[in-house]
């Protein structure tokens, strides 16, 4: 009885042991854990997604399910689950124009979405390989990634019209507008450079190679700090760029093949997602970073935060068979 007793005691000594070490990972995590909000559809690949600060909106592009996931943030529910965005990869919502656009690259199309009907207006193309997409306030105009077409497509808002090619001698990453200079930037994979785009004329008006940064594809930026956030997606690389100059000012590792970023500048944390699942968060300081700690969840490559909850937001594909919506918030003392 002895012996017994003195197992039942270890192995109660070696549960709390489990659950302290457990505890302390979880604080030492740069995010902690919310809520998981079940998502409609099959349990397949997310990719982009957009955030609607006017609405308390979340559009999520679940993309092998051909569907467009519109979420209210306030509610913590799903308001609509859209059809027919075959293999939708890019989506931006625009409040001032209430359009939502979002990449139908099984279409070579843009779809453009009315935000109060939730209807398709209209779907102008052809676009090779449509996938990150901007929007450049001044001329109304909407710029998309064409990966495999080495191209950025302009589509005028006001018209739906696809009125200009813009032609990149390589493969186009992520494609942002930076208010600061009313500009568009597009990550150029073989050429390893971000290129500036005037929108009014669709011209390029300078390259910037990025040092340090192979096939860069996802960008963020932190545009009063007037700083781009750029990855590598072949060399597990992130810089820090000046958007002053064109200088890239250092460059730091991330998971491998990193997909999608996403900053709080209210925080001034950064967030970089990767294909291997692997997050890594960032603080900025000054012009630099610094590394506040990464974690790893399931498929979570793409990634959004609500700069005024400072909530981080996880579509992941496939936990217990089903997609989940992961809502996360940054660890205290982090």
């Amino acid at each position: 009885m002895l012996q017994v007793n003195r197992a039942a005691t270890l192995v109660l000594v070696f549960v709390a042991m489990f659950n302290c070490a457990l505890a302390a990972l979880a604080q030492d995590a740069p995010l902690q854990q919310v809520a998981d909000i079940p998502l409609p559809g099959a349990a397949v690949r997310f990719d982009y997604q957009s955030f609607d600060r006017a609405h308390g909106r979340l559009y999520i592009a679940h993309m092998n399910a051909d569907q467009l996931v519109v979420f209210d943030v306030k509610k913590r529910e799903v308001v609509a689950n859209l059809d027919g965005f075959p293999n939708v990869h890019g989506v931006l919502a625009v409040a001032e124009i209430n359009r939502v656009f979002a990449s139908a690259t099984g279409e070579h199309k843009l779809a453009i979405v009315d935000m109060e009907t939730l209807k398709i207006l209209a779907a102008p193309g052809p676009i090779k390989y449509p996938d990150g997409i901007a929007y450049a306030p001044g001329p109304k105009r909407v710029f998309v990634s064409d990966e495999h077409g080495d191209a950025d497509a302009v589509i005028d808002a006001t018209t739906n019209a696809l009125i200009a090619t813009i032609h990149l001698d390589g493969g186009a990453g992520n494609t942002v507008y930076d208010p600061g200079s009313g500009r568009i930037l597009v990550a150029v994979h073989e050429k390893n450079e971000l290129v500036s785009i005037d929108p009014a004329t669709a011209k390029i008006i300078s390259h910037h190679p990025v040092p340090g940064i192979e096939s860069p594809h996802g960008i963020a930026l932190d545009a009063d700090a007037r700083l781009a956030f750029v990855a590598g997606e072949e060399n597990n690389k992130l810089a820090v760029l000046d958007l002053t100059n064109g200088q890239v000012l250092a460059t730091y590792s991330v998971g491998k093949d990193p997909d999608v970023l996403a900053f709080d500048p209210g925080l001034k944390l950064l967030y970089v997602s990767a294909e291997s699942g692997n997050v890594t968060v960032f603080r900025e300081t000054g012009k630099a970073l610094a590394t506040v700690g990464s974690l790893t969840m399931p498929h979570a490559h793409t990634v959004s935060v609500d700069p005024d909850t400072h909530l981080v937001y996880f579509p992941l594909q496939n936990l217990n068979g089903r997609p989940v919506l992961r809502i996360m918030k940054p660890s205290p003392g982090h």
